[in-house]
């Protein structure tokens, strides 16, 4: 089936006329309607709009486009509903924002465009990227397709369901925490996010405007490459924005890794971690070394601190953010006896318990008498984490990690237990603290039931070559991630 392939497959068949892009379009369209009652990947998809953008690729085809001139043309890319498009809904996987429609597009979409992709549907995502396990949407949970009783990972659940189910060629997401790699990991796809500054954010709805990156999630390390290439770039309108040019990040897929250090950290490898993780992971390591890599152990010493610093730092920014919401200047309005009244409505009713617990948590951080005892502490503890980071990478080419301690759990599971939700993103939040760059990609399997394994490979900051060619390596002597999840074929 066209839409089981990767991107690259897909651009080479477009490229000498063996299929078009209505057919790929259409391919995806046919699964997400036989798929979608399972996992709700979607919020909302429209059709006729994608079919008249994919007719337009094949004119463009027709007319000798080529891919050096649009690398992406005719690839159906989905979209986290948390970005930019225009006259497209954004929601944010919340009900505050009613019926709101886009007037504008955020920056990667125009430049997905530029690259020639179909660009469509609203995947579903943990309210306001609020969560690990895209439970929180008020649109409802999705499942992961290798078992429908189970989350997928958040809060880029729905991207990382529908690349994994093949109702999409690739998806973006958002990664604050861990909410583009976790899911990626748990749903048996590559999911990449890059260095803070390398995409451009305009057009992301924040949640923590310090921490949120932009990214890909992907069937292999050479698709998360294409459309990394194609989103990167400074971008004036996002004053984080790095200048300069990205790279070509195909280019570095040349399997050449021997000889390239390897951290591995003894925190890392703690207590908590699933036993077919670990052993998944120490597989992984061993792979690895017989590529050529060396592998170093390395110390991260702050990474017990992480955690709690994340849990500060994010909802501080969340409750700054999410003021913007009131129920005066656009969304859901629910009337008050007077502005007060108005805006404690209007929040009360339009946002979710998991939503209300951040602001709650951030606007206490920042109070009166606290700030200096959390707020201002927990910053300059980020700056030691960022640190460790980089003293490490004085002595090694890339971190190796665990992406998530466990597999996907049961739906429900941990709903009741905020604090081990939390703990869910363990090994990914130091990535976002340190502003460097991380990708997980499928490692392994559970026994029973057979559930994906994802590894997690760190990098230097604006070191996202290193760790695509380390990934398309190990990709190319592992199975992993050509494995289908168990949905209708």
């Amino acid at each position: 089936m066209l839409n089981e392939l990767t991107i690259w497959e897909l651009a080479g068949k477009l490229e000498r006329r063996e299929v078009s892009a209505l057919e790929i379009m259409r391919a995806c369209l046919d699964r997400i309607e036989r798929v979608e009652g399972s996992i709700h990947s979607f919020i909302s998809y429209d059709a006729a709009d994608a079919l008249e953008q994919a007719a337009a690729a094949d004119r463009h085809l027709v007319g000798g486009t080529t891919r050096r001139q649009k690398p992406l043309l005719g690839i159906p890319i989905a979209i986290k509903d948390v970005l930019a498009v225009r006259g497209q809904p954004l929601n944010c996987g919340s009900k505050i924002l009613g019926q709101f429609i886009s007037p504008y597009d955020a920056t990667v979409i125009e430049k997905l465009r530029e690259a020639g992709a179909i660009v469509f549907g609203r995947l579903n995502m943990d309210e306001f990227a609020m969560g690990s396990s895209t439970e929180n949407s008020s649109f409802g949970p999705t499942r992961n397709p290798w078992d429908t009783s189970r989350i997928p990972g958040g809060s880029s659940g729905g991207s990382a369901a529908a690349v994994a189910a093949d109702e999409c060629i690739a998806a973006l997401g958002s990664d604050t925490g861990g909410s583009i790699r976790q899911p990626a990991a748990l749903c048996g796809c590559v999911g990449l996010k890059p260095t803070y500054g390398r995409v451009s954010r305009y057009g992301l709805v924040a949640f923590a405007s310090s921490l949120d990156q932009i990214g890909p999630l992907a069937k292999d390390a050479r698709d998360a490459a294409l459309v990394l290439g194609a989103i990167s770039g400074h971008d004036a309108r996002d004053s984080t924005s790095v200048e300069g040019t990205a790279p070509d990040y195909t280019a570095a897929l040349d399997g050449r890794i021997k000889g390239l250090k390897l951290g591995l950290a003894k925190e890392y490898m703690i207590g908590g971690l699933d036993g077919e993780v670990g052993a998944a992971v120490q597989a992984a390591v061993s792979q690895y070394e017989k590529l050529g890599a060396e592998i170093v152990e390395i110390s991260l010493p702050r990474t017990e601190f992480a955690v709690a610093t994340y849990y500060i730092i994010a909802t501080a920014e969340a409750s700054a953010n999410l003021a913007r919401f009131d129920g005066i200047r656009y969304g859901r309005r629910v009337e008050g006896s007077d502005p007060i009244d108005l805006y404690c409505k209007t929040r009360g009713a339009g946002f979710g318990a998991e939503v209300k617990r951040r602001i709650i948590l951030g606007a206490y951080v920042l109070s009166s008498g606290y700030y200096d005892a959390y707020y201002l502490r927990a910053q300059k503890v980020r700056t030691l984490i960022r640190r460790d980071f980089l003293n490490a990478f004085d002595k090694v080419d890339a971190i190796i990690t665990p992406t998530s301690p466990t597999a996907a759990f049961k739906i429900g599971e941990k709903a009741d237990d905020p604090l081990q939700m939390y703990l869910s993103d363990i090994f990914t939040i130091s990535c976002n603290l340190a502003g460097i760059c991380g990708l997980s990609l499928p490692c392994g399997f559970t026994a029973s039931p057979k559930l994906p394994i994802g590894l997690q490979l760190l990098g230097k900051p604006f070191g996202e070559e290193t760790l695509l060619r380390l990934a398309h390596a190990y990709e190319q002597i592992t199975p992993w991630h050509n494995e289908k999840p168990p949905l209708e074929r």
